[in-house]
């Protein structure tokens, strides 16, 4: 399916044509450097998208695309210049000729050093023959967390033994809800009771200031299935699991990260969510429970 979107500005990028093929003929995928300013330390280097003569799009696109060239994608580079290690999650845009938004892919890159600088790939994959030919690839935006209180990476475990994370949750009529999860990664059981502890940050990680956290659904919603369950004393032996969730109805502002301990005394591990909640605005967050069998 086509997905529109606002016309974005163009990037300035100089053609580099690689043994990909000719953009004398048809359309053709080449890899292009890329000279655009870096989006808070990311810098695009290069992409590998489609060039040549290409078909109007989206109006009159209907010509089709070759689709066992090079994969779409693009070369990237992380550079630090603060004095701590940070975890970086970035939005790729991957745009048509026009502007047009053709699709979108997040990448993570953990741990960069002070005074380092990561590079990496991002993948769109082989061409849709029923997309707009991707042209472009921009960075739309950047966050970033200190490494120490990063998730952790896709099995690792962190000193603590206990391992947070949040899954992509769900969204309807103006009703957000996001599932946190608790593993214990460790060697020795850990007790928990209660609700997770929140603290929620603007774009810069400093307290937003009237955010309401509330304990169960707080009216939030009255269908929220788990939200209204009393908190209960648990043990989690190595290699189980405690479930939680946050949720949330859309308002005017933006809470971007929400710093999130299992329960006092706990590890921080601060999480990338961008909550439109307001200055006044409600999070609500259930209490640890066993997830269901």
């Amino acid at each position: 399916m086509r997905r529109a979107a606002p016309l974005l500005p163009a990037f300035v990028s100089l053609l580099l044509l690689t043994a990909c093929g000719s953009v004398s003929g048809g359309p053709t995928v080449a890899r292009t450097s890329v000279t655009v300013p870096p989006v808070d330390g990311v810098r695009i280097t290069s992409k590998t998208v489609f060039s040549g003569r290409l078909p109007p799009c989206p109006d009159d696109y209907s010509a089709p695309l070759p689709t066992d060239g090079p994969e779409i994608s693009a070369t990237y580079e992380v550079a630090n210049e603060e004095t701590e290690a940070f975890t970086y999650t970035i939005l790729f845009y991957f745009l048509a000729e026009t502007g047009e938004f053709v699709d979108g892919r997040y990448e993570t890159v953990h741990s960069v050093g002070p005074g380092a600088t990561v590079r990496g790939t991002v993948r769109l994959g082989v061409p849709d023959p029923e997309e707009c030919p991707v042209t472009r690839v921009r960075v739309a935006e950047v966050t970033r967390v200190p490494a120490a209180e990063a998730p952790p990476a896709p099995g690792e475990c962190p000193p603590s033994g206990l391992r947070l994370t949040v899954d992509d949750g769900t969204s309807a009529t103006g009703l957000h809800v996001r599932g946190l999860r608790l593993e214990n990664c460790g060697t020795r059981d850990y007790a928990l009771d209660g609700y997770p502890l929140l603290e929620p940050l603007d774009k810069d990680r400093s307290l937003v200031e009237g955010v309401q956290i509330l304990h169960g659904s707080g009216g939030v919603s009255t269908s929220a299935p788990g939200f209204d369950e009393p908190a209960r004393p648990l043990v989690l032996k190595p290699g189980e699991s405690a479930i939680s969730g946050l949720m949330w109805r859309s308002a005017a502002g933006r809470v971007t990260y929400v710093r999130v301990r299992a329960q006092r005394g706990a590890d921080p591990v601060t999480l990338t969510l961008h909550l439109d909640l307001g200055t006044t605005g409600k999070l609500a967050v259930r209490a640890w429970t066993r997830p269901p069998k």
